[in-house]
């Protein structure tokens, strides 16, 4: 299976490909659809305009729905394009998610398209109709707009100024990955957008949808539309099969990676039989507790041969993989459980060779302003030695002493792998991050602390909750 994978022919009606694309089929939960065009989109720069112009120019339905739309530059840029075609009579439907507006005003910024005619919902807003204490948690992450049945964009983009960055501060654009999608797969955009739309009130009629029939083959180009639900874990499923179907290489760009341990233990068997594994993460992250998460998985990962590398700008947001030069994907889903069994995300998995390699030498252009992270031998986790009360007390006396010039010391340390990582591109894996778990093993600790001599200061939350 995994060798058909890497000579992945579409038309092929071998018994080991009709295997494989069973394999994926089920496991994706979505078929495979030929007959498309997809052009990949770099960035705000590439993908704001794309989506703008196709905006303009629709004639009867945008379908838009993304996890953050700010009331900033870019948000009222785009609402009031929205707007002007809801103005014109075009059926514009836009949902935002109620936790990635929050604090943004995109109640505010969409009221221009409300008054115009527009509709706009909001995903699980707090309400206490919700039959589940933690039904809150579920968020709708996705990134995608469908115009007139005929062009599609899936992304990790949101709607915010952030993207672009700001010239005149010298603040630089977040790098993210997005593509533009016409053909048939436009449909299966389409209902995937249905599907949140149903989760938020009344369901769509059929009518608001375009035939497919009237969806002409564009392209070559065969994918799938990943559309993942709360609980379903169908990409979770995808990626762990794409790690084992893949021989040569496997390359993801993720925003927020959080390693489960079966898709770990399926990467490190990966690199074990001699794939390129490779993992590029935000080397400075929006969310701290996730980047503190994220590097505390490092070191497992390189102990199986795994690379891993750190963005050097100022937030990596792509989520993006590319495997043996013939599958990828590119969508909202990152490497964690929240995106994987939380969330209502959508991907889009393209086999095809010629979008692969584009996607390949985008990785490569990516990893020359990254930082590549390696262990040090010096850095071993070493077992715990029992030592006699004369040496411990040794031990402590000396400590008195040595504070300062250890704290010296470990401030040289960080100076000279700074220094060394703008020199080489390479950073040793610290000991103070080998040891970020333990320090989460403390938190837990003290919660249980609380917890057990005030209940109330645990129970008065998760009751309000």
């Amino acid at each position: 299976m995994a060798d058909d994978f890497r000579r992945f022919d579409p038309h092929s009606t071998t018994p080991v490909r009709r295997l494989a694309e069973q394999a994926l089929s089920r496991t994706a939960g979505a078929p495979l659809v030929p007959g498309n065009q997809v052009r990949l989109l770099k960035d705000a720069g590439e993908n704001y305009p794309a989506w703008l112009a196709a905006i303009a120019g629709a004639q009867r339905t945008i379908f838009f729905e993304n996890y953050i739309i700010a009331n900033d530059a870019a948000g009222q840029r785009f609402v009031a394009a929205l707007a002007a075609r809801a103005r014109a009579g075009v059926q514009v439907r836009v949902i935002y998610d109620w936790i990635g507006g929050l604090g943004l005003g995109s109640h505010k910024v969409l009221g221009e398209l409300i008054e115009a005619g527009g509709e706009v919902r909001v995903f699980n807003a707090p309400s206490f109709s919700n039959a589940s204490p933690f039904g809150w948690l579920q968020r709708d992450h996705r990134k995608m707009i469908a115009v007139d049945g005929h062009v599609g964009f899936v992304s990790g983009l949101c709607v915010s100024s952030r993207w672009e960055g700001d010239a005149t501060r010298n603040v630089v654009p977040w790098r993210d990955t997005g593509i533009a999608i016409t053909g048939p797969a436009v449909a299966d955009m389409e209902r995937a957008f249905a599907q949140v739309w149903a989760a938020t009130g009344t369901p769509l009629p059929d009518s608001a949808f375009t035939p497919v029939a009237d969806m002409a083959h564009t392209g070559d180009v065969t994918l799938r539309v990943l559309a993942n639900q709360p609980h379903y874990a169908n990409l979770y499923r995808l990626d762990q099969l794409i790690a084992a179907m893949a021989t040569r290489t496997l390359w993801l760009t993720d925003a927020y990676y959080v390693g489960m341990a079966p898709y770990v233990q399926s990467l490190r068997a990966a690199a074990r039989d001699g794939v390129d594994v490779r993992l590029l993460v935000p080397g400075v992250s929006n969310l701290l507790a996730v980047s503190t998460l994220s590097r505390a998985g490092y070191r497992t990962l390189l102990e199986s041969g795994i690379r891993v590398f750190e963005w050097n700008g100022p937030m990596l947001h792509a989520k993006t993989a590319v495997a043996d030069g013939r599958w990828a994907r590119v969508g909202s889903t990152n490497l964690n459980i929240a995106s994987w069994i939380g969330n209502y995300e959508l991907d889009v998995a393209i086999e095809d060779a010629d979008f692969a390699a584009q996607m390949e030498a985008a990785y490569e252009a990516d990893l020359c302003n990254a930082t590549e992270i390696v262990l040090s031998a010096r850095n071993r986790v070493r077992p715990a030695v029992l030592r006699t009360r004369r040496e411990r007390a040794g031990t402590a006396a000396r400590g008195r002493f040595r504070g300062s010039a250890s704290r010296a010391a470990a401030g040289a340390l960080r100076i000279g792998n700074t220094v060394s990582a703008a020199m080489t591109n390479h950073r040793v894996l610290g000991p103070a991050e080998a040891g970020i778990m333990a320090l989460v093993a403390v938190v837990m600790l003290v919660l249980v602390v609380i917890g057990l001599v005030w209940p109330l200061a645990v129970v008065a939350p998760l009751s309000l909750l």
